[in-house]
């Protein structure tokens, strides 16, 4: 019975193990692998595959603005859908707009960033992604 105990014990801390590994390691707040510190999020994430319907979003840290290309295009400001105050930029293809819709395929997103105020900081990032 003792030898049972055992296994179910070292099981327990494995487990415990492997969630603490996952918290600390795992943790939503860090930046992603190769992003730079200006950029908090991309969606979709780098190499993901979505649908057509997508919408394209960067969440900058505060007191930046952005130009985004798709595939070589300037989004034009007027099409982007931009939250104040909060640096999330987002688009998505329209009727009208310079991109009618995101065909299957491999897509790129590229960025070009810069301070609002203060002192410049301005860079670039891009990353690919996949429509079925």
């Amino acid at each position: 019975m003792s030898r049972y105990r055992a296994v179910y014990v070292g099981l327990g801390l494995a487990l415990v193990v492997v969630v603490a590994l996952g918290i600390a390691f795992g943790s939503p707040d860090r930046p992603g692998v190769g992003r730079p510190a200006q950029i908090e999020a991309v969606i979709p994430e780098p190499g993901e595959t979505v649908v057509r319907q997508t919408r394209i979003e960067v969440d900058l840290i505060g007191g930046y603005g952005l130009d985004m290309f798709v595939d070589g295009f300037l989004i034009p400001e007027e099409e982007l859908f931009i939250v104040e105050g909060t640096g999330v930029y987002s688009w998505q293809p329209e009727v009208d707009g310079v991109i009618t819709e995101l065909s299957p395929g491999q897509h790129e997103v590229r960025i070009r960033w810069r301070t609002l105020s203060g002192l410049p900081d301005v860079g670039e990032y891009s990353w690919t992604f996949r429509v079925y």
